[in-house]
């Protein structure tokens, strides 16, 4: 089960430099080992570099990159406001719950306060006669 919880490999990741010299062919036998030991193990970066080879120039790959990262910024900013403004309307309720909770403490005291100074009317006619 923890398995399905953890999709990415926990190992080091290249940076995006790293791939891009990879692509280009410039990439030290260092980095060229980290990575295609990385595409061994796993299919996710296994995709990712051979879609990112489809590219044909580094300009319109840095472009989709772009804007790829607006879009991403945009959705989780979005998911944040939504989250957040689903909070604050649970609170109004909340709040409504304590006050009401409140006036009705309130009116059992007084309620009882009277009833406990509440002197019969027979009894302050007889006490007259």
């Amino acid at each position: 089960m923890s398995e399905l919880k953890n999709i990415l490999n926990n190992g080091p990741e290249p940076s995006e430099e790293a791939l891009k010299k990879y692509l280009e062919g410039s990439a030290s036998a260092e980095e060229r080992f980290m990575i295609e030991n990385q595409m061994s193990n796993e299919d996710f970066m296994n995709d990712a570099v051979e879609g990112l080879q489809h590219f044909k120039s580094p300009l319109i790959m840095q472009d989709y990159v772009n804007k790829i990262n607006k879009d991403l910024v945009k959705h989780t900013s979005k998911k944040k406001n939504n989250k957040l403004r689903s909070h604050i309307e649970d609170q109004h309720w909340t709040l409504i719950a304590v006050i009401f909770i409140l006036l009705l403490c309130l009116l059992g005291y007084f309620v009882i306060h009277l009833s406990l100074n509440f002197k019969p009317i027979n009894k302050t006619i007889e006490q007259k006669k």
